[in-house]
């Protein structure tokens, strides 16, 4: 894999982008800086695609994000250095590096079999060491929990009990929820082991989280 001065450029191009649309994160956009988002996609795509802030198709019917809504995640979650960090969606692997990259203990899970191996194969390639599970993210990972921070990266139409159960005291789950063309992004916030705090961010487009929904609510 090659990572030129032209995709480094175009990187800092991307990072002035997201600078200007309201992201102010030092650490999230140096992260976003770092971390080479052409490795996680198709190399159909040409580098000016892969720096472009939009979305794109990576298999399976799942999205490689838009860089502000990984940015926007992840400025939400005030990653510190050493956070145990639940991702749920690995998908191409692009969010679980930079979460890497501002120094999270990342444990991610991955519904689709294809991209939970191509992340897998990719992230161990770029020297990163997350644990990544294959299986139902509405569950969470309770034999790893308690979390410091959780993340979703796909739409849910409700918030899984479980996610906001496996958050430490003080912890923050980030989940965009709703159903239908976009949703809502909201963090909950633990504030003991039966009080949450609950805030909206505006508004996203996501794939659908998948999962067997009746047994999980």
């Amino acid at each position: 894999m090659i990572d030129t001065f032209r995709h480094k450029g175009l990187r800092r191009k991307l990072v002035a982008e997201l600078s200007e649309k309201g992201i102010s994160d030092k650490n999230v956009l140096a992260a976003i800086e770092k971390v080479p988002r052409h490795y996680y996609m198709d190399n159909v795509f040409l580098p000016r695609f892969a720096y472009a802030d939009q979305a794109f198709q990576i298999g399976a019917g799942q999205t490689i994000s838009q860089p502000y809504t990984v940015a926007f995640q992840s400025s939400l979650l005030e990653i510190k250095k050493g956070d145990k960090v639940l991702e749920i969606g690995t998908g191409s692997g692009y969010q679980t590096a930079v979460l890497l990259e501002l120094g999270a203990k990342v444990f991610s899970i991955e519904r689709q079999k294809l991209l939970y191996e191509n992340a897998k194969v990719l992230l161990n390639e770029l020297n990163y060491k997350p644990k990544l599970f294959y299986g139902d993210g509405y569950l969470g990972l309770p034999t790893f929990a308690p979390f410091d921070k959780a993340l979703v990266t796909a739409g849910a139409p409700y918030i899984p009990v479980p996610l906001k159960e496996q958050l430490k005291i003080g912890g923050v789950l980030v989940i965009p929820v709703g159903e239908g063309d976009s949703q809502t992004m909201v963090t909950v916030k633990k504030l003991s082991e039966k009080e949450y705090e609950q805030k909206e961010h505006g508004e996203f487009r996501f794939v659908p989280l998948l999962e067997d929904r009746a047994q999980n609510r």
